[in-house]
């Protein structure tokens, strides 16, 4: 389970050291950083796809994601007793991203690239990227470190080994290394953060694939737009548990219940509710009940992955179905370890009630996302690795 999220010079998060239980939900006012925490989540995710570049470029590239205010924010600047400015840089660009869990660790620091005649000249590059043991960086701890282009593993009688020399600035050593005798440590992280699981756009609108019959096969984790979602409904009901899922299905629209049509290969969503003389078609559903059935598919997967997020997931529902899914995403916690980004109320309340929930509250001071009721003393231990 990650127990640290840490994330420094990312839009609003100047310096932020997240704490995670296995279900965590996180919430705020609207512009407080929810979404910014969201999309630094969803890139240390990308940097194991070898998309992180990519993904900075579609948000502007690394000038438009970097922390816009001054390196440093003194206690007088909060205070009020001295303007908010900029100062002499002491330490050079970065933005930083990682996360610690209890055996492993992993930290990459992206810089400006060295002045060159390519053309690629606002691509940033990986300075630093290493993997530790434990859940707190220490030199001892170190298992594979990256300097530039340059990678070195530790051996199992503790000599470290060149692992590679010259590593392109845009390539992670999480796609580009991992074998199972020498970096073994770069295997087991790549394949972890790979099965991570995001989800916040499932479509609902009148041309979402999610309405239409599709071709179905074995399907135990949903599409990210929820576009096989019958086919992963027939998984649950198949491979999984499908009285929890009727029970489920029970427990948002009473009496409902929810029937996959197979005709020639090609599942459809049907749902058979009270006082209708035959069930619904998905095309004919509302946007709230196909959300809330998308919703069930992706948290009742019968192979849970290391990690879900949901971003919103409150979108185009009704308030009166949020307990039930604060109920559904509880019951996913035990299984896997769950983040929610939410602004509904009700839905914060419903989850921060259940055992093992951390509810974190994001707030602006100056700029800055911070975490009410948490000070940089009581953050969790988050040590960076220098350049």
């Amino acid at each position: 389970m990650i127990r640290t999220l840490a994330i420094a010079n990312y839009r609003s998060l100047r310096n932020l050291v997240v704490p995670l239980d296995r279900l965590t939900v996180i919430t705020g006012d609207n512009g407080s950083g929810k979404s910014s925490l969201y999309r630094a989540l969803r890139l240390i995710a990308d940097t194991a796809q070898g998309r992180l570049i990519a993904s900075l470029a579609r948000e502007g590239g690394l000038e438009s994601t970097l922390w816009a205010g001054p390196e440093e924010i003194t206690a007088a600047m909060h205070r009020g007793e001295q303007p908010v400015q900029g100062t002499r840089r002491k330490a050079p660009v970065n933005l930083r991203l990682g996360f610690a869990a209890d055996d492993f660790g992993y930290a990459v620091d992206l810089g400006l690239p060295t002045p060159s005649r390519s053309a690629f000249t606002r691509d940033p590059h990986i300075k630093r990227e290493c993997i530790w043991n434990g859940p707190v960086l220490r030199r001892a701890g170190l298992l594979v470190d990256r300097h530039n282009g340059v990678v070195q593993s530790r051996s199992a009688d503790g000599d470290w080994q060149m692992a590679a020399q010259h590593l392109a600035g845009f390539d992670s050593m999480l796609t580009q290394l991992g074998d199972a005798r020498n970096t073994p440590e770069v295997l087991l992280m790549r394949e972890r953060m790979r099965a991570w699981r995001f989800y916040d756009h499932l479509r609902t609108d009148a041309d979402a694939p999610a309405r239409r019959a599709q071709v179905g096969t074995h399907t135990p984790a949903l599409a990210d737009d929820g576009s096989d979602l019958a086919a992963a409904l027939q998984t649950i009901r198949e491979i999984g548990d499908g009285d929890a899922l009727d029970t489920a299905v029970d427990d948002a629209f009473s009496g409902a219940r929810v029937e996959i049509s197979t005709d020639q290969g090609r599942f459809e969503v049907l749902m058979h509710q009270p006082g209708l003389l035959r069930p619904l078609r998905a095309g004919e559903l509302s946007d709230g009940t196909l959300r809330y059935l998308l919703l069930l598919a992706a948290l009742m997967t019968p192979r849970a992955p290391p990690l879900l997020v949901l971003n919103e997931p409150e979108t185009s529902l009704h308030p009166d179905l949020l307990p039930a899914l604060g109920r559904l995403i509880g019951a996913a916690a035990r299984q896997t370890q769950v983040v929610v980004v939410s602004h509904a109320a009700r839905l914060v309340a419903t989850l921060a009630s259940q055992a093992d929930c951390r509810a974190l509250t994001l707030h602006k001071a100056l700029g800055e996302t911070r975490i009410e009721g948490i000070d940089t003393l009581e953050q969790p231990r988050w040590q960076w690795p220098s350049r």
